[in-house]
């Protein structure tokens, strides 16, 4: 998973260079490339997390950021600032890194009621 947040990451920021240098796709870009560029870390961040608990809250960032990413991606697309059929396997890796990182959220919450650990 880790790997491939950080591709997703890096495929962004070559998609972010494709925008038009227009007043939106300068504002889309510097939305984007931050939302699409953070899972990563924080991600890794979450690997790292101290508790099931903390674990959970920092891959709830991920999750708002993916969102937020595919988002991002439907505007570039319904907009035409880039040709949609360019950008279909990335908005499909998009929303399967986000319900990969919902499922994984889901599943620690259950094991975390199940042990007594979480509401």
């Amino acid at each position: 998973m880790r790997e491939r947040l950080t591709a997703f990451a890096v495929r962004i920021i070559k998609m972010v260079d494709n925008l038009p240098a227009t007043i939106a796709g300068n504002a889309i870009a510097r939305q984007i490339v931050r939302s699409g560029t953070s899972p990563s870390a924080n991600y890794r961040a979450a690997c790292l997390a101290k508790s099931d608990k903390d674990f959970v809250n920092k891959l709830k960032m991920v999750e708002e950021e993916l969102d937020e990413t595919n988002h991002w991606i439907d505007i570039i697309i319904r907009s035409q600032l880039i040709e949609a059929s360019r950008l279909a396997s990335l908005y499909q890796e998009s929303k399967e890194l986000l319900a990969i990182i919902v499922k994984t959220i889901t599943s620690t919450k259950a094991r975390m009621k199940a042990d007594g650990d979480g509401k």
